[in-house]
């Protein structure tokens, strides 16, 4: 007869065998012990009770050394875990659950870089990075541009994408009209968004802040004259609602922070928006009236306005998307 040990909550209680079942009881003995480097402890039937998210049922092995207690847990009742983690890992923040309102949906304007109703002047040399679009306004009203034709679009070597007017062939007019009211309809979803988080910000003036997620209202002009910073992260969302103009001081620009992208920050302008000469802007700019860049001046987003877009040897980036 020989002897194998079995440990059952902290009791040794000795089993005696016949030799022929030695191996099947010794095979269960050990698996009763606990798992190597699982999350099993010296609990009962190797569990790690409540001890955490890595201490209920690690896989990493499936026998236990041949002792009485398992690799990773220590006599007791189960308290400890296993070598999967000691005491299960505190859950990690989920960085992905948007801050901030719903975003804005741009519909068919979504399609252009710059998106206007009634111009769009170039002085040159400018860089465009997607398409540009004009309409109900013929294709003539879009000027500082050498522009070739080639039946429901145009192409210009300043401008890394397609141009489309209302005059071109079909389907254009067609897909024009649709990707202004688009554009209006988005304008009128910024504008009527409720219970800002921020009100008056900096009676207008918000140079030199720092911008979370959120949604913001002015009811007067605003101005940028120092340098603005947007921080939040990949899903975050910024809608600025300004009943007034918008106007970026020259040299001066707004900056990504985190994992910020300017394809979820809008801005709603009743007013001309005015973006100085060299300065850089990030976002989408609704206008319901004019947007001009000075020269020089940047933006990674989208220039959507309901009556002019303006540029001077301007760089203009469609955001990511």
């Amino acid at each position: 007869m020989f002897q194998c040990s079995v440990l059952r909550r902290g009791a040794v209680l000795a089993l005696y065998v016949p030799f022929a079942l030695l191996g099947s009881a010794c095979s269960d003995d050990a698996e009763a012990g606990g798992q190597i480097g699982g999350t099993t402890g010296n609990g009962t039937s190797g569990s790690n009770g409540t001890s955490g998210s890595n201490g209920t049922s690690g896989s990493s092995g499936s026998s236990g050394t041949g002792a009485a207690s398992g690799n990773g847990g220590s006599v007791g009742a189960g308290a400890a875990s296993g070598n999967g983690g000691s005491g299960g890992a505190a859950a990690l923040p989920d960085d992905t659950a948007a801050l901030g309102p719903a975003p804005v949906l741009l519909g068919a304007a979504g399609k252009f870089a710059i998106l206007a109703k009634t111009k769009v002047a170039n002085i040159p040399t400018s860089v465009i990075t997607g398409d540009l679009g004009l309409s109900p306004a013929a294709a003539s009203y879009i000027t500082g541009f050498a522009m070739s034709r080639a039946g429901t679009k145009w192409t210009e070597p300043q401008v890394v994408g397609e141009i489309f007017a209302a005059d071109n062939d079909p389907p254009t007019p067609d897909a024009m009209t649709t990707a202004v009211s688009s554009m209006e309809a988005a304008y009128l979803d910024a504008a009527g968004r409720t219970n800002p988080d921020h009100s008056n910000l900096g009676s207008g003036a918000i140079g030199g802040l720092t911008l979370a997620p959120g949604l913001y209202n002015w009811t007067s002009t605003v101005t940028i004259p120092t340098d603005v910073t947007i921080a939040g992260t990949s899903n975050d969302v910024w809608i600025f609602q300004i009943a007034g103009d918008l106007m970026l001081s020259a040299a001066k620009g707004i900056t990504l922070s985190g994992s910020a992208r300017a394809k979820n920050i809008f801005w709603q302008v009743a007013g001309t928006v005015d973006l100085g000469t060299t300065s850089h802007f990030e976002g989408i700019i609704l206008s319901q009236t004019a947007i001009d860049l000075g020269m020089g001046a940047s933006i990674n987003g989208r220039l959507l306005a309901q009556t002019a877009v303006n540029v001077s040897s301007s760089t203009v980036t469609e955001p990511a998307p």
